[in-house]
């Protein structure tokens, strides 16, 4: 573990981009296989261990150490992975010859029942460092600042090549990516994707201000509505072995087949799209919220899909039979895309509507009143808007000047300040994830929501001030701060959707709510009510 743990924390504490990549290039150089693949696979979040769990973690420390001290000490720390290295009762020592394919592999193996033992072992033979990266590994909570983009872009230097080159072919391989290293090493063809009915690395969009929109010209724009579910690709046709392949996957490649088997039945095509995952009832589309019901199910039950069925709105085509189409202007992809959809009228999958507009100000009105001026499209069921070149090919990553999202003005609210805890990571020492609530009719606040992010550094020494000079009561880690009407901290509140919730107190729950400014010039008594918040809601929400 010794290269691994060295990497982790040099990579933990080097804020630079270049410097990040440096890091990583030299490692993936000079570590041999099959060590650095499946280093890669665990900074690129390719890794995850059935048995190995941070409960299984707390189980040792509480074991290992005074239960009191742990839970102060974590609570203080605020990262599990770091307080257990550090409490961990051992000699200090050099790290054993412990590698990380020992830990993969173990992990991958061990029956259940011998993993505490195991770990433990394995804790015992390391120093802090090497202890931190194992837990890290398992966990999977490496928090350092490394993302997928990076390393494949790290390997591209190391072998001279192009990024999007090695985009192209990373689904072709597995961990530890033996191939994929020696092709890199021009030891090897690239790894073959012997088929179209497969994974394409996604091409995705920057964010738009209204000023930035008016330094480009219309006509060369096309749009479309931003939904509000998640993106996904459906891949169907003919493997090499002429079997037919069916599959769902993710925006980050994840196949989600098992999860709707209903949707991906349907898939009656010869084709890879690209496009939203929704619910749809009653003739309209769902929010995020209703799709949750959908997400995240180790078993999907008939109930579950006659209640919540899915299907995809289809607004990209990435392959159509054996001919990739990537490369073609979205305009031609588009025509192909409408005669596609025409042809398969009973797959689980309609056309993303395109967006009428001559001018910047048609578009702003469509994006604003999405009923109005978008064909009777609900609000609720969509983000924004996305604007697309009509000249722009289909390329993996976050290509500049060819796609753009502008999201619809977020709600917001004056809320009052009620709860504080101390965030984790580089936030542990702070106070930093804030519940706030609004007024009642009896009266008394009632909380809302739960934020822990939208403000600056500075900000948030402010409000940890605050936390700790108006504290009133202490539950664990908790803190009740004064919110009286006379006396507390009025927050301002933007949140991007709202729907009712039999789970919460108030009956409404926020999409990702989060601290727009702090309102150190009103009185909480000037906070907003819950009449005033469900005056938000649409007319027959689904709940959740």
């Amino acid at each position: 573990m010794n290269r691994f743990a060295a990497l982790l924390d040099r990579l933990a504490y080097e804020p630079r981009r270049l410097g990040k990549l440096a890091l990583l290039e030299n490692y993936f150089r000079e570590t041999p296989d099959p060590d650095r693949g499946w280093a890669l696979a665990a900074m690129t979040g390719a890794l995850s261990f059935k048995n190995a769990k941070a409960g299984l973690i707390r189980s040792l420390a509480a074991e290992r150490t005074d239960p009191v001290l742990f839970g102060l000490s974590y609570d203080f720390v605020g990262d599990l992975a770091e307080t257990v290295a550090l409490m961990w009762p051992s000699e200090t020592r050099a790290n054993a010859q412990l590698t990380i394919t020992d830990v993969v592999e173990g992990l991958q193996t061990i029956p259940k029942a011998q993993l505490p033992e195991t770990v433990a072992h394995w804790l015992d033979r390391l120093d802090e460092n090497g202890r931190w990266a194992l837990l890290k590994l398992i966990t999977g909570a490496l928090r350092i600042g490394v993302s997928a983009r990076l390393a494949r872009t790290a390997l591209a230097q190391m072998a001279g090549k192009d990024a999007d080159e090695i985009e192209d072919v990373w689904h072709a391989d597995a961990p530890p990516y033996t191939h994929l290293f020696a092709w890199l090493e021009g030891r090897a063809e690239a790894p073959s994707v012997a088929t179209n009915v497969r994974f394409y690395p996604p091409m995705l969009s920057h964010p738009i201000t209204p000023e930035e929109l008016a330094a480009l010209d219309p006509a060369e724009f096309c749009a479309e509505w931003k939904w509000d579910g998640i993106r996904v690709q459906a891949a169907a046709g003919k493997d090499a072995g002429d079997a037919r392949v069916a599959r769902l996957y993710s925006r980050t490649g994840e196949d989600l087949s098992g999860a709707f088997p209903d949707l991906v039945a349907g898939f009656d095509f010869n084709a890879v799209l690209d496009g939203e995952l929704l619910i749809k009832r009653g003739g309209g589309v769902e929010d995020f919220n209703t799709l949750q019901q959908r997400l995240n199910r180790k078993s999907v039950t008939a109930k579950l899909m006659a209640e919540f069925p899915a299907f995809i709105r289809v607004y990209d085509l990435l392959a159509l039979g054996d001919e990739d189409v990537r490369a073609l202007p979205f305009s031609e992809r588009r025509e192909k895309l409408e005669t596609f959809v025409a042809a398969h009228p009973l797959a689980p999958i309609d056309l993303s509507p395109m967006i009428e507009f001559a001018s910047w100000d048609e578009l702003t009105f469509a994006r604003a009143e999405p009923k109005d001026g978008g064909a009777g499209i609900d609000a609720d069921a969509v983000e924004g808007v996305m604007i697309k070149r009509r000249d722009a090919p289909y390329l993996a990553g976050r290509p500049k000047g060819y796609w753009f999202k502008w999201k619809r003005d977020p709600m917001v609210i004056d809320a009052v300040l009620m709860y504080a805890q101390r965030g984790s990571g580089k936030r542990s020492s702070f106070y930093s994830d804030y519940t706030f609530g609004v007024w009642a009719e009896a009266g008394e606040l009632t909380p809302v929501g739960k934020a822990y992010f939208g403000f600056t550094d500075e900000e948030l020494i402010e409000l940890d001030k605050f936390v700790r000079n108006n504290t009133e009561n202490r539950f664990g880690p908790v803190r009740e701060v004064t919110h009286t009407k006379a006396k507390g901290l009025v927050l301002e509140v933007a949140f991007e959707g709202l729907q009712r919730s039999a789970r919460h107190k108030s009956g409404v729950a926020m999409r990702f709510p989060r601290i727009s400014r702090i309102r150190w010039d009103k009185k909480p008594s000037d906070a907003d009510t819950l009449e005033a918040l469900e005056k938000l809601l649409r007319s027959e929400p689904a709940q959740l």
